[in-house]
């Protein structure tokens, strides 16, 4: 992956997808802990995220070599995960999510989801800044709780949350709202994803989190390519 150009690579201990369960700090830290030892070793300019819900994980995967940490439940399953991002001085990324894993495909609903998701961010961002934390990224959560409508009215209206002055990440590669929607399985949604993940830099992602990191790394590079043609240079994206 680093070779083929990611920036970020995130290393998660569970599985986060529809109907799966929180495993145990434990479990989880032996899982992970001596993944992200050996790449932080091996490659020590490569910037490391861990994918967590938990303080002590986020604790001990830093200490062994993870430069930010990926919570994809905004601190709302450990109370004390967000005092533990502020005391490790590291970059977090707070991710939107309706209910957890196990139930949060079960009828998601919204009266207006890109203003839900926005009001979220905002309040959120305030909360966390309120106890140091200041290098935030947003990631609206795609399919963390929405439906397929949901997922597109969100990545339609992504450029909403440029108002956050945030870096957006953009997690779509292989899922349902691609999959379902083109009728394949996810080994055969690389094209689906590439589309999306074009739309969604000219809607404002900054991050992309993709199974797929040469292609992604190829989009964006014919994105700005794009960009540059009209003479109004964007800054550089990165791919986790």
């Amino acid at each position: 992956m680093l070779q083929e150009g990611a920036s970020i690579i995130d290393v998660g201990g569970m599985s986060t997808r529809p109907g799966s369960r929180i495993v145990s700090p434990s479990e989880e830290m032996d899982r992970i802990l001596p993944i992200i030892e050996w790449i932080s070793t091996k490659y020590i300019d490569s910037i490391v995220s861990v994918d967590t819900v938990h303080s002590v994980v986020a604790e001990q995967a830093v200490k062994t070599g993870a430069r930010m940490v990926n919570d994809i439940s905004a601190g709302r399953i450990d109370d004390g995960l967000i005092d533990m991002v502020s005391s490790l001085k590291v970059p977090y990324i707070l991710t939107h999510m309706q209910g957890l894993p196990k139930n949060m495909q079960k009828h998601p609903h919204y009266e207006d989801v890109t203003l839900e998701i926005l009001d979220f961010f905002i309040s959120r961002i305030n909360e966390m800044m309120e106890k140091g934390i200041v290098d935030i990224i947003i990631d609206p959560g795609f399919g963390f709780g929405k439906s397929i409508s949901h997922n597109y009215q969100i990545l339609n209206n992504l450029h909403v949350f440029q108002m956050v002055e945030r870096p957006i990440l953009v997690g779509i590669s292989r899922k349902s709202m691609i999959t379902k929607v083109l009728g394949v399985e996810p080994q055969f949604a690389l094209n689906g994803t590439t589309v999306l993940h074009m739309f969604a830099l000219q809607k404002g992602a900054k991050i992309l989190r993709t199974h797929d990191v040469q292609q992604a790394v190829e989009c964006i590079q014919l994105w700005k390519k794009l960009k540059g043609s009209d003479k109004t240079a964007s800054p550089d994206k990165h791919i986790e």
